[in-house]
């Protein structure tokens, strides 16, 4: 089968390998759409994801398509159905595991991550995380199910109140999803810094009530002339610039959530005084604990308009050039499609 093989930092091809057979408890997927996230930008670059990853490997974790063959012990699945996957699957014997903490699981296997992933005309994916989606939804649309699960659990966090103001940092394919999710959690206000004039216009569509460009903008004092004091700021660029910004916008008894994947490697300079003084929470979200199936409801009930981020589908040859040059994603979201489904 085809398959986006990553064999080092900057070394991925496009080659051949063996279709993979299930075992008795997996399902095997013939992969319609696989969104390009983040992650696979930082794994293209040698800094990883949210999981160790060891080359060679098929990345890929945000997929959609038809189940192909079910292993002997399966009965809720048949070939033929349309589905969407939940990438991480814990083991639930360790500590964390047990005790409500899964996704810090000891033992994590991540679909496109530690395991073969969707970035291939096959994948093979225990039965515990398909999900079937009903008819109106789109495989392409179902590909979002992951990206929105991970935005679900940040949401959670940021314990969004209704009327509450909130800033938004970043309006690539996170942020724009934040900017809807902030919404429908009953901000009254959501404000979006992001450089790119597109993503802005997109985010005024998508409801944001003010969209700024950090880069020309005088973001802190227009931020004051909107609301005398700014609820929650979502960090969503995944870079040190931001997250020392988003605590520096933040106002009075405010959450900063940092939600942006930056290189592990990175530091941002925190002032103690500032945080003590505005008696700041910070915190961040990891993956997606027990939101993929609210996920899959969502796109369902068509609460969302994920139709609008998406702006590229491209072949899976054309996957490494899009990994490697930011210009291939400046834009907004890319889907990597394998075949025709709809």
């Amino acid at each position: 089968m085809k398959a986006a093989v990553y064999y080092g930092k900057c070394n991925m091809r496009v080659d051949n390998i063996d279709i993979p057979e299930p075992k008795p408890n997996e399902v095997r997927i013939r992969v319609a759409y696989c969104g390009v996230c983040g992650t696979d930008v930082h794994i293209f670059h040698g800094d990883g994801g949210s999981f160790e990853v060891a080359p060679p490997l098929v990345p890929g974790h945000e997929f959609s398509g038809i189940v192909d063959k079910v292993g002997d012990e399966i009965t809720n699945l048949k070939a033929g159905d349309r589905v969407c996957c939940d990438p991480n699957i814990m083991c639930g014997k360790c500590y964390y595991c047990q005790n409500g903490m899964e996704h810090f699981c000891e033992n994590n296997v991540g679909i496109g991550t530690t395991a073969n992933g969707g970035f291939a005309e096959y994948v093979i994916v225990p039965d515990s995380h398909v999900y079937k989606i009903p008819t109106g939804l789109s495989l392409i649309q179902a590909a979002m199910a992951e990206p929105i699960s991970c935005c679900l659990h940040g949401i959670d966090l940021s314990k969004i109140k209704l009327g509450d103001s909130v800033l938004i940092v970043g309006g690539g394919t996170i942020g724009n999803i934040m900017v809807q999710l902030a919404k429908k959690a009953g901000a009254a206000i959501v404000i979006l810094s992001e450089p790119v004039g597109e993503k802005r216009e997109l985010a005024l569509k998508l409801g944001a009530d003010f969209v700024y460009d950090p880069t020309n903008d005088n973001l802190s004092k227009e931020i004051h002339k909107i609301t005398k004091n700014l609820n929650i700021v979502i960090e969503c660029a995944g870079n040190s610039k931001a997250q020392e910004e988003a605590i520096h916008f933040a106002g009075k008894a405010a959450t900063v959530m940092f939600f942006g994947l930056s290189a592990p490697e990175d530091t941002i300079r925190v002032y103690p005084d500032e945080i003590f003084k505005k008696e700041l929470v910070i915190t961040s979200s990891f993956i997606n604990p027990y939101t993929f199936s609210r996920a899959v409801n969502i796109l369902s009930g068509n609460a969302l308009d994920v139709t609008s981020i998406i702006t590229k589908v491209a072949p899976i040859e054309e996957l490494p050039n899009i990994l490697a040059n930011p210009e291939a994603r400046q834009k907004g979201k890319v889907i990597v499609k394998m075949f025709d489904a709809e």
